[in-house]
């Protein structure tokens, strides 16, 4: 299956891009366009190590590509860089809500770390506030071309930091202004969520949802403390749930596996994984099972019957898209319109809005895929 060089590809006679989606896991410093990035940090004088937005491209996509979380979270000192103005955080928020819905996105929940972008002087409630302002704008463009997009804020607290309490506070103050949720992001291994216990412990008293970043750089353990300690209702990335299977046997398209305790507990309470596969061959996450992405455990995780949902990342990182990721997927592992429509439903279901909000989406892309 050919995808062009948008990163589109037709499955079934049907343009993915066109196909309605569910973005879960996306990081608004992940997903700036390179032309704004030189544009801003000309403004701000930032050195960049390429002036040419393409050049700069692919210095994201080689720099990305290093098989190590520490040495890929390194690429957003550029990002974060030309973030730390009202000015700067309200179009790049504007921008990435247009790019999600050129991208056929019809729900998108953003996550992003506001203690990173205080260097301009604005506080925590400014930074987020300049956020919400470039959500709704995009929005409002998105819905002027004719795109409906909701997208809410997923507020993360730096998981090496001391402010994840504050940042706690933070995300539950803006709800009902633009924030659906709670995050924790950096460094994962060394810095389980269990640090964090005083935050997460606040979020539960509020009823305030959280998904955890674990299961990527490292890995049962990690997704133990992100359940146990978190609460986590979600896992960004979890890739590595599938330490916890014991594959006892392969004949033909059956599989016998045996389950761990955790991995059974994931599966049988349909939480979500917040599977990135791109991010996920470039950071490491799946060394233990291969390079290529048809080493990824995507696919067992599937037939398993986990909640699996597909997912981004960082869009400038990893130079992709949600539908060139859907492609690539059904272009590895022979999915059709059925399973990448199973994808969606898993996001929808998973996503922080009321219950009536989610059959809506849900009967959205019911919709959308029957057309």
């Amino acid at each position: 299956m050919p995808i062009d060089q948008n990163g589109d590809a037709i499955i079934e006679g049907m343009s993915v891009r066109r196909l309605p989606k569910i973005s879960l896991h996306d990081h608004l410093d992940g997903g700036v366009r390179p032309a704004t990035i030189v544009e801003l940090a000309d403004a701000v004088g930032l050195e960049l190590p390429e002036n040419d937005p393409e050049d700069l491209a692919d210095w994201f996509a080689d720099k990305s590509d290093s098989g190590s979380l520490v040495e890929y979270l390194k690429t957003f000192d550029l990002t974060i860089g030309v973030m730390q103005t009202r000015e700067g955080l309200t179009r790049v928020a504007r921008e990435f809500v247009e790019d999600l819905a050129a991208d056929g996105v019809i729900y998108g929940e953003v996550r992003w770390a506001p203690e990173q972008h205080l260097a301009g002087g604005l506080s925590l409630e400014e930074v987020v506030e300049a956020v919400q302002d470039g959500i709704e704008e995009g929005e409002d463009a998105a819905e002027g071309n004719g795109h409906d997009i909701r997208v809410g804020q997923l507020v993360s607290a730096m998981r090496h930091t001391d402010r994840s309490l504050e940042i706690a506070q933070l995300a539950v103050a803006f709800r009902g202004r633009g924030a659906v949720g709670f995050d924790i992001a950096g460094p994962e291994d060394g810095f389980p969520p269990s640090r964090l216990r005083e935050a997460f412990d606040y979020l539960a008293s509020e009823f305030f949802p959280a998904t955890v970043h674990a299961g990527e750089a490292a890995g049962l353990d990690s997704i133990r403390s992100a359940l146990i300690d978190g609460r986590a209702l979600r896992l960004g990335h979890g890739v590595r749930i599938a330490e916890d299977l014991d594959v006892v046997s392969r004949e033909g398209d059956e599989v016998l596996v045996h389950f761990g305790d955790l991995a059974r507990w994931v599966r049988d309470r349909e939480i979500p994984l917040e599977l990135s596969p791109s991010s996920n061959l470039q950071t490491g996450a799946i060394a233990a099972w291969g390079t290529e992405l048809a080493d990824h455990p995507f696919d067992l995780l599937y037939q398993l019957g986990f909640a699996v949902t597909v997912n981004v990342d960082n869009r400038t990182m990893s130079r992709t898209s949600l539908t060139r990721e859907l492609a690539l997927l059904a272009e590895t592992f022979e999915y059709d319109l059925a399973d990448l429509e199973t994808f969606q439903l898993n996001a929808a279901a998973g996503a922080f809005l009321a219950i009536e909000e989610r059959e809506e989406l849900i009967e959205l892309i019911a919709e959308g895929f029957e057309r």
